[in-house]
């Protein structure tokens, strides 16, 4: 069923509409639990794609196990998505700068305020995004320490490989899901991936972690997949970050999410021009590369990756 979350008239005569699929079990629902997988806030960020196709197709293949409602929300920023900019375009805005919204508001305002409203409620809210077209990182849940107690557990059968506890300061409160976790929906927020892209592996790894938590709910009657243990961590001191010294073209020579020990090489940024070496780039500590530059081109400063600390994870 495809149902309409909000709509408002654009110049010429056209009209953008955000559109939900809802799947669920025939007859009455009311009571029933419901998940909420939500994607496409950034129009530049594609990962979440993939896993409402799939995660969908996979759920008509055992129709008869759904005991639950499942709402996909493939395309919460559909300009952005087809216009491949992050923003709502014209607007030069974050959509995910502009929740809870407001009804009474721009058309920016009112948008998010529909989300808002057909959204909260679930039981639970998978929020999915990429990171941008510069770094790729592994499937990771990251969470405001305010939430920490209700939404642990749930990513603790997600299926990522890291949990990252970010400090309540780091957070801005105009997010969906702040807005979403600080009125009671809760909701998590997936990164993984790379910007522009779809990494199948990531996808399929994270619709096992949402068919995880439906059988979690209650959702779900089938045999789950059986999910990764993740590596959690809460303290800002746990990661590193890898930040070029210099311009010029990254060459990474690790692949990601691979344990180093300190001095280990990670990359060279060269020049292509003189064919010189600028900076060899090395780990400072011993651990997982969970981040990693994708695009080439690096600026004095640059991120070009990040590490979780050896003992976070060997506790």
């Amino acid at each position: 069923m495809i149902k309409t979350v909000a709509s408002v008239s654009l110049p010429v005569d056209e009209v953008l509409t955000i559109k939900k699929r809802r799947i669920q079990p025939e007859g009455k629902t009311k009571g029933m639990k419901r998940i909420s997988i939500v994607t496409g806030i950034h129009g530049d960020e594609l990962e979440g794609q993939y896993v409402c196709y799939e995660l969908g197709k996979r759920i008509e293949a055992e129709f008869d196990k759904l005991t639950g409602i499942v709402d996909i929300y493939p395309a919460m920023n559909p300009l952005g998505i087809d216009s491949i900019t992050r923003g709502i375009p014209a607007f030069d805005l974050d959509m995910n700068r502009l929740f809870p919204g407001n009804k009474e508001g721009n058309m920016t305002e009112y948008l998010a305020s529909g989300i808002m409203k057909d959204v909260s409620g679930s039981d639970l809210v998978v929020d999915i995004h990429a990171s941008n077209i510069y770094l790729t990182e592994i499937p990771q849940i990251r969470i405001n320490e305010l939430h920490e107690k209700e939404l642990v557990p749930f990513a603790k059968k997600s299926n990522v490989d890291f949990v990252w506890v970010h400090g309540a300061s780091t957070v801005l409160e105009s997010t969906f899901a702040y807005s979403l976790n600080s009125t009671g929906t809760p909701c998590l927020v997936v990164e993984m991936g790379v910007g522009m892209r779809i990494t199948k592996s990531y996808g399929d790894q994270m619709v096992d972690g949402i068919f995880s938590l439906m059988k979690e709910l209650g959702i779900w009657s089938g045999k789950a997949p059986k999910v990764r243990k993740p590596i959690i961590s809460k303290d800002y001191m746990d990661v590193s970050y890898l930040n070029a010294t210099t311009g010029g073209l990254f060459i990474p020579q690790v692949n990601h999410w691979v344990e180093l020990n300190e001095g280990d090489v990670i990359g060279e940024i060269v020049n292509p021009l003189t064919g010189e070496v600028l900076e060899t780039v090395t780990s400072p500590v011993d651990g997982i590369l969970f981040t990693i530059r994708d695009y080439p081109i690096v600026d004095e400063g640059s991120l070009v990756g990040r590490l979780l600390r050896k003992e976070v994870y060997s506790k």
